[in-house]
């Protein structure tokens, strides 16, 4: 277990300058269009994919890999083309979201809570304070986060937002931070206390602020080396400014919840298409066939193609629920009512469910039609499972399918939260 200011970074980078001080990041380039997004995420990630086995293995944090994601423009591309972003759609992102995590899986997760605070802030944050933070992402900084905390029921243990005549403070601890460790600000989720209600705010952050403590404790056996540490927050003074509306956020029809859930819907898929390329080369040219088979070569085993067959028209369909998703949530953002959100949580609940399964699948499969030789080490073929089995456990699909059946066979809309 390692605080962040104890992690040893590459000598000629200047990572924790960087993270100390989030106004000196280094330039970013600004994406103009879908086009170009596309563009860059494919060429970053045949970067990425080159020390993917490697990083996994030795748990090497990618610090150089993130730096380049930042300086691509990429983080940016969401902020709207109003504030000088590329403002592309949800069918833009999923695709840069699973070209990325196809070539690593671990390094896909890192962005998706900095696209879903962006989210948060375009739905619930004052104009002031999205021209404030789209121009620092657009000028390189990361958001990463602070959502989750180990069940606490009493508010006075939860991670809270406190006013005093001095000032406003954010303390608490917050665990399975994805990306805080990168971050120039970690939106934090807290609980205020306002008049008789208790409710629920997004508070931004700066990593620099006296008081962040972050320790890189993750040790789950997958998502190995994606900074998704532990949060401490020791009395850390906030602006006003900072702290955008959450709770509001749901109490009418947004697009938050489907618009999070469908990155990590692309994220699932974008692991099972990584594994499926992986899976091609191994039986071709390494696999042998069944003896039964009668066949020569592994990918002429009659059962072995039907299999592999499977694999992939479940992540293509996974796709095309996807995409189909997208549609809707780039419509319900355009006009969001109850019905249009309702359809794009929908939607995307069928994408997660059947990207989740398909994901898992292919990093099964992998195995059971390479064979053995491709369980050795040095190969890092476990990788695919080991991630997608961590990552698809973040939201609950047997309520995905529960959501679907009411929508469908009642016409009950779906709860509005962030998980849905």
């Amino acid at each position: 277990m390692t605080r962040y200011e104890d992690v040893a970074l590459p000598q000629d980078t200047d990572i924790l300058a960087v993270a100390a001080a989030p106004a000196a990041a280094p330039p970013a380039a600004v994406i103009t269009d879908a086009a170009q997004a596309l563009q860059v995420a494919r060429q970053l990630a045949e970067t990425l994919a080159v020390e993917a086995v490697r990083r996994d293995r030795e748990r090497i944090l990618p610090w150089r890999e993130v730096e380049a994601f930042s300086r691509s423009g990429l983080w940016g591309i969401t902020v709207p083309k109003a504030y000088g972003g590329a403002g592309v759609s949800a069918a833009v992102l999923a695709q840069v979201v699973a070209l990325i995590a196809a070539a690593d899986g671990n390094f896909g997760h890192i962005p998706q809570n900095h696209f879903y605070a962006l989210e948060v802030l375009r739905v619930g944050g004052s104009a002031e304070q999205q021209a404030f933070f789209y121009d620092r992402v657009l000028r390189g900084e990361r958001l990463g986060n602070a959502l989750a905390e180990i069940g606490h029921k009493d508010f006075k243990r939860r991670t809270r937002l406190v006013r005093e005549r001095d000032g406003w403070y954010v303390e608490g601890s917050k665990f399975y931070c994805t990306g805080a460790i990168f971050a120039h600000w970690i939106p934090t989720l807290v609980t205020a206390q306002d008049a008789d209600a208790q409710r629920q705010y997004l508070v931004f952050v700066p990593r620099a602020a006296a008081g962040v403590e972050i320790t890189d404790d993750w040790d789950g056996f997958g998502q190995r080396v994606t900074g998704s540490g532990s949060v401490r927050l020791n009395r850390v003074r906030v602006d006003p400014g900072w702290v955008v509306p959450f709770q509001t956020s749901f109490e009418t029809p947004t697009t938050i919840g489907p618009f999070a859930q469908i990155i990590h819907a692309a994220l699932d898929a974008g692991i099972g298409h990584g594994a499926l390329a992986a899976t091609l080369p191994f039986v071709r040219e390494q696999a042998r066939p069944w003896i039964d088979a009668g066949v020569e070569r592994a990918s002429d085993d009659p059962l072995l193609l039907q299999q592999l067959g499977n694999v992939h028209v479940r992540l293509r369909a996974a796709d095309a629920l996807i995409a189909r998703a997208a549609r809707l949530v780039d419509a319900a953002q355009a006009a969001p009512d109850e019905a249009s959100v309702a359809r794009a949580s929908i939607a995307v609940a069928q994408a997660k469910a059947l990207s989740t399964s398909a994901s898992l699948l292919a990093g099964s499969k992998l195995f059971e039609l390479a064979g053995t030789g491709a369980t050795l080490d040095d190969l890092g073929l476990d990788r695919f499972w080991r991630n997608a089995r961590v990552h698809t456990l973040h939201d609950p699909v047997r309520w995905k399918y529960h959501a679907i059946g009411n929508y469908a066979l009642n016409g009950i809309y779906p709860p509005r939260h962030g998980a849905l």
